[in-house]
């Protein structure tokens, strides 16, 4: 895969986890595409006009064993592991980014909870 990319997809995917974007409803609406929707770590439905009315989770969060697939032409599958401080924490990520109006817009997301620690990082 084209690592150019993978830089550029995580560099995105770390903003979108950073307390200046999540606390910024005009930073997350360049982030997020019109049709984004996510399924929450809670198991709950959200969709960017919820994201970008109600807010979201402000955490400390890192990001760790960050890969990519592309699917399609201008769509990739992101999937990574997050500490989450904060909440005390850990998940298992996917994101589905698109190639919208010029740039990289995200499209899905998904969060697990797992009691996979760091230090176990590997896939099952």
């Amino acid at each position: 895969m084209n690592q150019r990319l993978k830089s550029e997809l995580q560099a995105l995917e770390e903003s979108h986890i950073s307390h200046a974007v999540r606390s910024s409803s005009k930073e997350l609406d360049k982030i997020l595409a019109d049709d984004f929707w996510e399924i929450g770590s809670s198991g709950r439905i959200f969709n960017k006009e919820y994201c970008l009315k109600q807010g979201v989770v402000l955490s400390e969060m890192t990001l760790h064993n960050y890969q990519i697939e592309q699917l399609a032409e201008g769509v990739v599958l992101a999937t990574y592991y997050i500490e989450d401080r904060t909440r005390n924490r850990n998940t298992w990520r996917s994101s589905i980014w698109k190639w919208l109006d010029e740039r990289w817009q995200l499209s899905f997301h998904q969060g697990t909870i797992t009691d996979q620690s760091l230090d176990e990082l590997k896939y099952e």
